[in-house]
């Protein structure tokens, strides 16, 4: 197997070796066809892959090396026309130029042998897909025929002397391995036994006082529990393999066989740690799955029942290959494993089916329609199992049987590991066990908490689909395969989209976008107070800088997805078509409210009237402005209305609030006394400002009336109308005392209709 150096090689190392994968491509290639065996299928395959993730590699690794040759070559220029160039200078550009050339043409090699051998990859796994289909479909005598039990006969004593060799194998490697080795493997296997039942104190221990409280407690347990599980099997199985190759004695194939082993018995163990973490005999409050205790009570066997099986299976899938065992003893294993699955599947059922029957018995309620599904069409697949298996299709059976199981450790695994997810983001991030006070804002938590689950539940879901095609046909490096396409991501034209880059470039909007919140949050509370402007430009300029910031994160955040500013220009034409039919309003008050933002023809606190709206702005955003009403309520006015529209700003440009009272006096009226009366009114008012002076001005004779108007100043309009009340009631009351009587306005009466006469006594309405 070609590989390819960790250090730089020279270029002539990096063209050999090129060279050597892509010969060896060409030969699988031409030998994949007539292959048969499917170990060797799986070899050429991982094989492909490795040649592929290297050449992939040594692209990534050239690229710069071509892109710093290039960069060198464009510093030093394009030779002058008509003079002689420097020597040195030629020479150094004649050596760049071939370095450019040559690492050109690695990189293009590279980049056709990482297709060549994804393609060869790809046609090995289509053969093995027709290979598996053809196995599933293929007849052999039946178990219950006399043929297939005479062959049996004859051919299961051979096996019997090649599993004999393996014994013997084994016993003699038992042999070699001095005592006190074993003493110690078994110390060390005793050691992680008891260390086994102490952590498992110490978590639940740990688990109950120091994880929040919530259902966290619970799925944090068990899937501490599982890692237990899995651990404790798999050390003592290598602990066992260690004394058995103590002297590297065993033979390559036996080795392999061990190694496995160890692989497949902490598979074993994560399988019956599941069952028991879901199951939770020991401790039913703890326990996740809405589970009775009467159920978890009857199937407390199982979880360890199915880790044997798996066990089983595996053993009986590689023992007949390492052994080169006769067809008649792998078929006959193979559906001993089967019938074992099948029945302990077909117990689960009848336990549950008569737990069911019971339950529906004391609590009268009818069984979801969607779990009797379920259960009918899992004892479907068992009965074409075992057909299959007695018709002599074993294979098919066994596959059926098999994928029953996988199913089921599918999707508990799926099931734990999302409770996990939601239980840890809704009790760390969530408010349900927090003392929230007045001033927090506990929904931003919990959204952040259901947005982050989901997120984390939909992927567990994409996963789950992956694992539980996985057994048609398909192997660990397949999923690999797909897992490594996953991480090289989709290409979207130009753009290449990675989950890695789109989790960075999540992590760098999150953090961008708390930046600008602290420096804003800086600016207005720290920066910008210590500054002349009023405090409507602060808050504005505030405002604009967290406009400018949140589009600068969005910049770096596509940047670090590995999306260029200049390659979404096609969304940005796509949307102005948008925008010309469905978005110009929305646009339009956008680009309003950064206008009312910079030109400032309005600002926070001002007092502003406009189209029968009067009232002060309390803030401006993006698409709207804030208006707070006399009456205490909001009224939200587009931005475009301020714009486009006239607008009376009565703060603007004077603060100040006038304050007038206009009253009719008799003609007879001593004019000079009524003006002193009311100016001594407004100077007794402290709210009344000195500056500008108030006055009192005769406006006319109007009616036979002397009208009289008195101007003051204060120092908001919204303290003019409570002045120019209390100030209306003072000068009556002096008008009052001083003898001084106000005219009435002038009335006009109306008669009514003679057919409709007003009762006798009623006065006729008086209009002015």
């Amino acid at each position: 197997m070609p590989a390819f150096a960790a250090a730089p090689p020279s270029p002539s190392e990096t063209e050999a070796t090129l060279a050597a994968a892509r010969k060896q491509i060409d030969d699988m290639r031409k030998r994949v066809a007539d292959q048969t065996d499917d170990a060797t299928l799986v070899k050429q395959r991982n094989d492909a892959l490795d040649i592929q993730s290297k050449a992939d590699a040594a692209s990534e690794a050239l690229t710069p090396q071509l892109a710093s040759v290039t960069a060198r070559l464009s510093e030093l220029g394009t030779p002058p026309e008509g003079a002689k160039e420097a020597p040195d200078v030629a020479a150094q550009r004649m050596q760049l130029e071939k370095n450019s050339r040559a690492l050109d043409a690695q990189i293009k090699l590279a980049r056709l042998l990482s297709v060549d051998a994804a393609q060869t990859a790809e046609q090995i796994s289509a053969l093995r897909r027709t290979q598996f289909k053809a196995r599933l479909g293929e007849r052999r005598d039946s178990f219950l025929s006399g043929q297939f039990w005479t062959e049996f006969n004859e051919e299961f004593p051979s096996d019997l002397e090649r599993l004999g060799a393996l014994r013997d194998e084994l016993t003699t490697a038992v042999g070699q391995t001095p005592k006190w080795g074993w003493f110690l493997l078994a110390a060390a296997a005793a050691l992680v036994i008891a260390a086994r039942v102490a952590i498992g104190r110490v978590l639940l221990r740990v688990t109950a006082t120091r994880v929040p409280p919530g259902r966290l407690r619970r799925s944090f347990l068990a899937v501490a529990l599982l890692v237990l599980s899995v651990a404790t099997p798999g050390l003592i199985a290598l602990l066992i393999q260690t004394g058995l190759d103590w002297n590297s004695q065993l033979s390559d194939n036996t080795a392999a066989l061990l190694t496995t082993l160890v692989a497949t018995v902490c598979f074993g163990g994560y399988v019956s740690g599941l069952g028991n973490a879901l199951l939770s005999t020991n401790r039913p409050s703890w326990r996740l799955p809405p589970i009775s205790d009467a159920v978890a009570t009857r199937l407390r066997w199982l979880p360890g029942m199915l880790g044997v099986l798996v066990v089983m299976i595996w053993l009986a899938e590689r023992l007949p290959v390492l052994l080169n065992a006769s067809l008649t003893t792998t078929i006959t294993l193979t559906g001993i494993v089967a019938v074992l699955l099948m029945a302990t599947m077909g117990v689960v059922l009848a336990i549950g089916r008569r737990l069911r029957r019971q339950s529906i018995q004391e609590n009268d309620a009818p069984v979801p329609f969607w779990i009797s599904l379920l259960l009918g069409a899992v004892w479907t697949v068992l009965i074409i199992s075992l057909a299959s298996l007695l018709a002599g299709y074993v294979a098919f059976g066994s596959f059926m049987a098999k994928q029953v199981l996988w199913v089921l450790i599918v999707l508990a695994s799926a099931y734990l590991v999302s409770t996990l997810i939601e239980d840890g983001f809704s009790t760390l991030l969530g408010t349900s066990h927090r003392d929230t006070g007045e001033n927090e804002k506990p929904s931003m938590r919990d959204q952040a908490a259901v947005l982050l689950s989901g997120m984390g539940r939909v992927a567990v879901a994409l996963l789950a689909i992956i694992l539980l095609l996985a057994p048609f046909g398909e192997g660990p490096m397949d999923l690999l395969q797909r897992f490594d396409q996953l991480r090289k991501g989709l290409a979207i034209g130009e753009a290449q989209i990675r989950p890695g880059a789109v989790l960075q470039a999540l992590l760098v909007l999150a953090l961008s976008l708390l930046s600008v919140k602290v420096l804003k949050r800086w600016l207005s509370n720290r920066y910008l107070p210590t500054t002349e402007l009023d405090p409507g430009m602060q808050l504005s300029a505030a405002t604009l800088f967290g406009y400018a910031g949140v589009v600068l994160a969005v910049a770096l955040s596509l940047s670090a997805a590995g999306i260029g500013l200049e390659r979404v220009a096609w969304i940005a034409s796509a949307l102005s078509v948008g925008i010309g039919f469905g978005l110009q309003a929305v646009v339009q008050n956008f680009v309003s409210g950064l206008i009312l933002l910079a030109e400032r023809p309005v600002k926070v606190g001002d007092w502003v009237s406009l189209g029968g709206v009067e009232g002060d702005i309390l803030r401006i955003n993006v698409r709207a402005t804030e208006i707070q009403m006399g009456d205490r309520s909001t009224v939200i006015v587009p931005n475009s209305e301020f714009v486009t529209k006239t607008v009376r700003n009565v703060t603007r440009s004077n603060p100040l609030g006038l304050v007038q009272i206009k009253l009719p006096m008799p003609l007879s009226t001593d004019a000079e006394q009524v003006r002193e009366l009311m100016l001594q009114a407004f100077a007794d008012h402290e709210d009344v400002l000195d500056t500008p002076a108030p006055n009192v001005f005769l406006d006319g004779i109007d009616n036979g009336h002397l009208i009289f108007n008195a101007k003051g100043y204060v120092s908001s309009p919204r303290a003019a109308y409570g002045v120019r009340s209390a100030l209306l009631f003072t000068v009556l009351k002096r008008l009052n005392d001083a003898a001084l009587e106000v005219s009435s306005p002038p009335t006009m009466l109306l008669a009514s209709a003679p057919q409709a006469a007003a009762p006798i006594g009623a006065l006729p309405p008086a209009a002015t």
